[in-house]
C-alpha cells in the first residue's frame, strides 16, 4: 500500500511539472504560432516616446561591405562614399626574377551580382545588387597610390588599442595621396566611370595558337599606371619580404570619388574579394635558354588589410538637418533613419507608473509589436532603381541603447531565412520592410519585441531600457561602432558613444512618423495582445 500511494504521488508531481512546462512552453513559443491572427485576445496600445538622434563621424574601418559612389535623395541629402585600403601580397618574399619588365596591371573587384537570365548562345545577363541610384549612373573615379600609412595599433593607446579611422577623414587621404592618379586610361574607367552589369569575357591564345574563352560576373576593372608599379613592387624587391615591411613601403590605394555633372550612383562593393593582376617579363631561370630570353610571370596584391570607408554628406535637406539637430526630448514628429555618418531615433516605452499598473492587473502577454508607419509624403524624393522600386531600407534594426545590444527577442528568434538571403533570417523579430503592393513603396515595418515586455513586467527590478533604432544592411551583424567624439549627449543628456556597425554600412534612409504626428493613425504606438486572468 504504501508504495503504491507513494508512486500515486511521484505520478501526480510529475504530471503538475509536465502541465506546467507545457503551458509555460506554450506562451513562449506562441510568438511563432499567434502570427498575425491574434483571436479573440484583448488589446492594448501604450505610447512610445521617440526622438531623432545625429550619428556624428563614426568609425568605418574594416567593414565587411563598403560604399563608393554618389547617391543623391532629396529626402536626406547627397552621400559621396570614397575609399582607402592597404594591400598585401598574396606571396610574400616573390621570386621576382632577372630584369623584370611590367607588360599589364588590371584592378578588379567584383560587384554583387545575379545572373537574371542565360542567352542561347551561353552568355550571361546579369543584374547588379546594392546598388543605389541610376544604372548608368555617372561619376569622376581616380584611384591613386596613398600615402597614409595606416597602423593596426593605435600609439595613443601606447599600441595598446587597435587604431580607428572614421567616416569624416577623406581630408586625411586626401592630402596625402601620392603622384597622379593610376586609373589613367579610357574615360569609362575614370572621368565618366560607371557600375558596369555587363558579364566579363577575356579571350586568351596559348603559343600552339588556342583560344581560351574565360567568363565572369560584373566587376571594377581599371587598367593601372605601370611606371608605378614597376617602380614601387618589381624594382623593390627588398620591400617584398614580408606583408607588414610591404605596407610600410605601398601604403594602399585611396579611391577619390567626385561628381563629374551628371547624375551619379552608389554601391556597397566588398573590396576584400578584389586584387590587382601584374603580368611581367623576366629573363628565365632555365640555364638552357639563351641570357636574353624572357618568361611571362604574375605577381598578385590582394585588397586586404585595414580599410576605411569616406563618407561625406552635402547638400543636406534642411528639414532633416533641422529635425537630427534640434530633437524634441517630448518626442519627433517625424524620426529620420539613415545609414553611414546619417542618424537614428531613441525610443522610450511606458510612461511613469504604466508597468506598475499593467503588472497588478495579471494579464499574460501573448504578444507585443512595435509598428512604424513610413511618411510616404516625405519619402516621395527618394529616387527609383532599375526596377522602378524605391531605394527604401530593407530591414531596420532595434536593440538595446543603453547597453549597445541586441535585445532578448533578437536572440531568442532563430527562423531562418524565406530565401537564400541570410539577411533575411529572424523572420519573428522582423523589421522587414512591408511594401504597398499598387504603389510599391514601404508602408510599415515591424518589430516583436513580446519577450522584451514580458520581463519588463514579470520582473518589477528590470531596467525599462531605452530602445535605439536604426536601418541596418544585415541583421547578422550586431556590432557597434564608435563615434569619433567622446562627449556626445543625446536631447534626454545620456552618453551617446557607439551606434550599430550594419548601420554605417547601409547608404539609405528612411522617414517614420513619430511620437507626436498628427495623424493618430500613423502615430508609433506598442501594441501589446494580452489574455486576462481567469
Amino acid at each position: 500500500m504504501y508504495n503504491t500511494s507513494f508512486f500515486r504521488k511521484i505520478l501526480l508531481v510529475a504530471s503538475v511539472v509536465f502541465l506546467y512546462s507545457c503551458d509555460k512552453d506554450f506562451n513562449v513559443i506562441g510568438d511563432d504560432l499567434i502570427g498575425d491572427n491574434h483571436f479573440n485576445l484583448a488589446t492594448y496600445s501604450s505610447d512610445v516616446v521617440a526622438y531623432n538622434q545625429k550619428i556624428k563621424p563614426i568609425q568605418s574601418n574594416n567593414l565587411t561591405s563598403n560604399q563608393l559612389g554618389i547617391y543623391v535623395n532629396s529626402a536626406f541629402g547627397t552621400t559621396v562614399a570614397s575609399f582607402a585600403t592597404q594591400l598585401s601580397l598574396a606571396v610574400v618574399n616573390p621570386t621576382i626574377g632577372a630584369d623584370p619588365v611590367i607588360q599589364s596591371v588590371e584592378l578588379e573587384v567584383p560587384y554583387y551580382s545575379h545572373v537574371d537570365k542565360v542567352n542561347t548562345d551561353g552568355t550571361r545577363v546579369y543584374k547588379l545588387d546594392s546598388i543605389y541610384g541610376p544604372a548608368t549612373g555617372e561619376m569622376k573615379l581616380s584611384v591613386y597610390q596613398s600615402g597614409y600609412y595606416m597602423a593596426d595599433l593605435d600609439p595613443n593607446s601606447n599600441f595598446a588599442n587597435s587604431q580607428l579611422f572614421f567616416t569624416d577623414q577623406n581630408s586625411t587621404f586626401d592630402t596625402a595621396k601620392v603622384g597622379t592618379r593610376l586609373n589613367t586610361g579610357v574615360e569609362g574607367q575614370n572621368d565618366k566611370f560607371t557600375f558596369s552589369a555587363a558579364e566579363i569575357v577575356e579571350t586568351t591564345k596559348d603559343d600552339a595558337g588556342k583560344e581560351t574563352t574565360v567568363r565572369r560576373a560584373p566587376a571594377m576593372k581599371l587598367t593601372l599606371d605601370k611606371g608605378v608599379f614597376q617602380k614601387e613592387i618589381l624594382d623593390a624587391t627588398g620591400k617584398l619580404t614580408t606583408n607588414d615591411v610591404f605596407k610600410n613601403h605601398f601604403k594602399g590605394l585611396y579611391f577619390k570619388v567626385e561628381s563629374n555633372g551628371e547624375v551619379g550612383s552608389l554601391a556597397n562593393v566588398d573590396f576584400r574579394q578584389g586584387k590587382i593582376t601584374i603580368k611581367y617579363k623576366a629573363k628565365t631561370e632555365i640555364t638552357t635558354d639563351a641570357p636574353e630570353t624572357m618568361e611571362d610571370k604574375t605577381l598578385i596584391l590582394n585588397l586586404t588589410g585595414n580599410t576605411v570607408n569616406l563618407l561625406q554628406e552635402v547638400n543636406v535637406n534642411s528639414a532633416y538637418n533641422t529635425a537630427i539637430t534640434t530633437p524634441k526630448a517630448t518626442g519627433d514628429e517625424k524620426l529620420y533613419l539613415k545609414g553611414g555618418e546619417g542618424s537614428m531615433a531613441i525610443l522610450e516605452l511606458f510612461k511613469p507608473g504604466e508597468l506598475e499598473e499593467i503588472r497588478s492587473k495579471g494579464w499574460l502577454i501573448n504578444e507585443a509589436n512595435l509598428i512604424f508607419h513610413v511618411d510616404s509624403d516625405a519619402m516621395k524624393g527618394v529616387p527609383y532603381d532599375e526596377n522602378k522600386v524605391p531605394s527604401e531600407p530593407n530591414r531596420i534594426y532595434l536593440y538595446d541603447f543603453n547597453n549597445n545590444r541586441p535585445i532578448i527577442d533578437y536572440y531568442n528568434d532563430g527562423t531562418p531565412s524565406a530565401t537564400t538571403d541570410a539577411k533575411k533570417i529572424k523572420q519573428v523579430f522582423n523589421g522587414i520592410l512591408n511594401v504597398d503592393p499598387v504603389t510599391k513603396r514601404g508602408s510599415t515595418y515591424k518589430i516583436r519585441i513580446t519577450n522584451h515586455v514580458r520581463n519588463l513586467i514579470k520582473h518589477a527590478d528590470s531596467t525599462n531600457v531605452k530602445m535605439g533604432i536604426v536601418v541596418t544592411e544585415d541583421i547578422n551583424i550586431v556590432a557597434s561602432n564608435k563615434l569619433k567624439g567622446t562627449d556626445i549627449k543625446t536631447v534626454k543628456g545620456d552618453p551617446f558613444t557607439k551606434a550599430p556597425r550594419a548601420s554605417v554600412m547601409n547608404p539609405l534612409g528612411t522617414i517614420l512618423y513619430g511620437t507626436n504626428t498628427p495623424d493618430e493613425s500613423k502615430r508609433l504606438k506598442l501594441q501589446i495582445y494580452y489574455t486576462k486572468p481567469n
